[in-house]
């Protein structure tokens, strides 16, 4: 096993590891004596490519079920995306730009956290007040439905209800419901709301309905209403998990409504899966970053995970990764009923900004973390400061320099400062957050996640914990 401290792809993704290895680390013996388990992976997750199925993992009914996340980069009659679901999510991006005026998501979990990464990492900053000129005619985007906070809707209902009082003329508005049983609370009440607020004001809205759910009268309720008022529906295809399903229908409607390339978004999530698939060992990126990860648990305790982005764009991705991680590895028990306990605490950092407040228990705390910093490296939008107070000596450090240049020097020093105490830490790198470099990274965490299941010997695809108390909340709502 050739370990060189980076690996990743010619001019993309890049995971840069050497900071996880050596003394105090995981050592090259832990990770050569983990090399059998390392290969069962992969045999195990080629297996779900091919067959489509994970070792033990059933349905909430008992029964096996699929699991097609890696199938998503695929472009094939009966996968979660075809060439034909592809046109028909480029159609309606067409149809929406220039006719829309806001478009609501209504989803929560990753129904949310997917949508909410790629409306981060496609749109310009503050985009909702941006002219429509300059959002290239593509509607203002806004989320509801991830939480049960009537204070918050409240306020998505004035900020558009002051919109249409402004302009004088009513609103186009796209409501999207994403549910795959079309029951889930937080997207069914806020739907409902929404929906009765924005018909019962005719002189403020035109409101249109595109629902994203399961295509079952009989399982979900939102079809049956999609059905029932000639609405739109999209799949959410079976087989894909909330957390996974950021590169089908839930996220790409999104990538739609924005006019971000599905296509490069899913050339890129190909191309980690292509990789992933073809190789074994240290030259596969997704593999050692699992083991890794696993050992530094396993050996030495680092039982709490930091993906720390760098730069304000990133910070839904850490969101979305707690959830991928949590849910995915968070288990009681591993496939053979035996009581484990397994898992991490994940946890979202930003920098520069969290460098002021959480880096200190990082760099002095227990050592009990795993540090992943993600960098971007070409900005996009470059910035140079300027000095306008050439007398104060303070401003002369940072003048003329490029905002992006002092981001990479203070992600450098908390790499260095972490790294000379023995502290655990890796490095993502993206070229720029170009689609295709997106697709590449969204997969690669996917990846990680199902390569780590295999090792800990863990169901990575169920969530009974989430059951657990979705049942004892139903039942106390029943009570009336």
């Amino acid at each position: 096993m050739e370990l060189t401290g980076s690996i990743g792809m010619k001019g993309g993704f890049q995971f840069r590891y050497q900071n996880l290895i050596g003394e105090g680390r995981v050592t090259v013996k832990a990770l050569k004596d983990l090399q059998p388990a390392m290969e069962q992976a992969v045999v195990a997750v080629r297996k779900i490519r091919v067959e489509g199925f994970s070792k033990a993992h059933l349905s909430k009914d008992g029964t096996p079920e699929h699991v097609y996340f890696p199938r998503q980069a695929y472009l094939e009659q009966g996968n979660p995306n075809d060439e034909e679901s592809i046109e028909r999510l480029e159609k309606l991006g067409a149809a929406w730009k220039d006719s829309v005026d806001a478009a609501v998501f209504i989803g929560i979990g990753g129904s949310y956290l997917g949508d909410k990464v790629i409306f981060d990492l496609a749109t310009k900053p503050y985009w909702n007040q941006l002219p429509k000129k300059e959002r290239n005619g593509y509607p203002q985007i806004y989320f509801a439905g991830n939480n049960v906070d009537g204070t918050a809707l409240q306020g998505i209902m004035r900020t558009l209800t002051l919109q249409a009082q402004h302009v004088k003329h009513p609103l186009h508005i796209q409501l999207v419901p994403i549910s795959k049983s079309g029951t889930t609370m937080e997207p069914l009440t806020s739907f409902a709301a929404l929906l009765s607020y924005m018909e019962s004001h005719p002189e403020w809205f035109t409101v249109d309905v595109t629902a994203v759910t399961g295509l079952d009268e009989d399982a979900s309720l939102l079809y049956r209403l999609a059905k029932e008022n000639n609405w739109p529906a999209f799949s959410i295809p079976e087989g894909i998990g909330g957390r996974f399903c950021i590169l089908s229908n839930p996220g790409l409607l999104m990538c739609a409504a924005l006019g971000y390339d599905i296509r490069s978004l899913l050339e890129g999530a190909r191309e980690m899966s292509e990789l992933c698939l073809a190789t074994e060992g240290a030259d596969n990126p997704a593999l050692l970053n699992a083991s890794l990860k696993y050992l530094a648990a396993e050996k030495l305790g680092a039982d709490i995970e930091v993906l720390m982005g760098y730069g304000d764009a990133l910070q839904c991705l850490g969101a979305w990764y707690v959830q991928l991680l949590a849910e995915s590895l968070g288990k009681r028990t591993d496939r053979n009923g035996k009581t484990v306990y397994y898992g991490r605490t994940p946890v979202v950092a930003v920098g520069t900004t969290d460098m002021h407040s959480m880096t200190q228990q990082h760099q002095d705390g227990k050592r009990n973390k795993v540090i992943q910093f993600l960098e971007v490296e070409k900005p996009a939008e470059p910035i140079i400061v300027k000095n306008p107070f050439p007398q104060e000596k303070a401003f002369a450090l940072y003048a003329d320099k490029e905002m992006n240049v002092l981001l990479k020097a203070a992600l450098t020093a908390n790499e260095t400062a972490l790294t000379e105490d023995g502290r655990l830490n890796a490095r993502y790198v993206l070229p720029e957050l170009a689609p295709r470099y997106v697709g590449q990274l969204l997969m690669f965490l996917m990846y990680s996640i199902a390569y780590e299941g295999e090792l800990a010997d863990v169901d990575a695809y169920d969530q009974p914990g989430v059951e657990a108390y979705k049942r004892i909340m139903k039942a106390e709502l029943a009570k009336g």
